[in-house]
């Protein structure tokens, strides 16, 4: 897939970020989210930003992939960063953008450097305590199907994006944003009739679905 990013398929490696296990990696991405909002200075922030490209070189991702994921939030973080210097200054502003900007890395180092099965086995056992309130599998497949879901949307999105730019019509909106929606809603149809069958979906929603009624016994 062309554009693929940090959130595309893992890159495989045998790097010592590779190697981290599983829950360390989770704390790493928890405390990078956390900072910002026990922090209010930005030097922080900034050597965290510092630090997670130091860990990008060391788990040897390429750089055309970061270069890729950033491409897409670099538009939402110029208009975020405007509007809340605006709103408050700009140490503040710089300091909302560090903190978006370190915690969608470090997700991303989290992705590409975990096997999908590694991350759905983590989940799992996770879930297990609340065995009794949500069913662990179904988080697994529900978390499978994000994951495969979010590089085949913006895979989609870019292949859509570039046959109307082949076409001269990637300034109208209609070229791209249609034929994206038509593509996600078949993606979206498809999933559902596989998890429908494998008998993954909910029975009780069948039976009570309209028009379906069962004549009572005796009746003539």
């Amino acid at each position: 897939m062309r554009g693929q990013g940090l959130f595309a398929a893992p890159v495989p490696g045998t790097s010592l970020v590779h190697r981290t296990p599983l829950w360390l990696k989770l704390v790493g991405v928890l405390c990078v989210g956390i900072l910002p909002w026990v922090t209010s200075a930005g030097w922080p922030l900034a050597v965290v930003t510092i630090a997670l490209v130091g860990v990008v070189l060391v788990a040897r991702l390429p750089a055309r992939r970061l270069a890729r994921s950033m491409r897409g939030l670099l538009p939402v973080l110029v208009v975020l960063l405007a509007f809340q210097w605006w709103a408050h200054d700009l140490a503040y502003a710089v300091r909302v953008v560090l903190g978006i900007v370190n915690a969608f890395v470090a997700a991303g180092i989290l992705t590409a450097t975990t096997p999908v099965s590694d991350l759905l086995d983590g989940v799992v056992r996770a879930a297990r305590p609340l065995g009794r309130v949500i069913d662990p599998e179904v988080v697994a497949l529900t978390l499978g199907i994000v994951v495969r879901s979010v590089p085949w949307v913006a895979g989609s999105f870019a292949s859509v994006r570039e046959s109307a730019r082949a076409r001269g019509l990637d300034r109208d909106p209609r070229a791209v944003v249609v034929p994206s929606v038509v593509h996600v809603v078949s993606f979206a149809r498809a999933t559902g009739e596989a998890l429908a069958a494998r008998g993954l979906t909910d029975p009780a929603g069948d039976d009570e679905a309209p028009g379906r009624h069962t004549a009572p016994t005796g009746s003539p």
